[in-house]
């Protein structure tokens, strides 16, 4: 199997658990039992940086992919991958930020959960529209 290809088997459980748990996460805000929270937290966190990792890789091995789109050379195809690129870019500053300045019950935390949502549903139509690809992946 290409190297790209197992680059994308594994984003899709990173992605699946950084989702389920900054979800979790945010649901254990709302209870009285913080250390629940503390562990969907630290769930979210390792597994969001190891999508993060894998995302970079991802890309990297588009690169010609973002080169041609810099050029102007795009097409209908490529919006959800574009916006779904700006998005994660911006979820991954706010999750930073919150490292380093906020935290918990933030204005960043908060924006940062929006944003997690609404980069779940284009990833997922990022998925989809590849299911086929990757299921050959796997006869190769």
């Amino acid at each position: 199997m290409k190297k790209i290809f197992v680059v994308d088997w594994i984003l899709l459980p990173c992605f699946f658990l950084t989702a389920i748990t900054g979800i979790g996460m945010h649901i254990a805000g709302h209870g009285t039992n913080h250390l629940s929270w503390e562990i969907w937290a630290w769930g979210h966190s390792l597994s969001g940086l190891l999508f993060a990792i894998f995302a970079v890789l991802h890309v990297k091995m588009h690169i010609g992919w973002y080169k041609s789109l810099l050029k102007g050379k795009s097409s209908k195809n490529r919006h959800i991958t574009t916006i779904l690129t700006l998005i994660g870019i911006i979820i991954t500053i706010t999750g930073v930020v919150m490292f380093v300045v906020s935290g918990a019950n933030s204005g960043v935390g908060l924006w940062h959960y929006r944003i997690g949502i609404l980069f779940s549903l284009f990833a997922m139509g990022h998925i989809i529209k590849r299911i086929p690809i990757l299921r050959k992946s796997l006869n190769k």
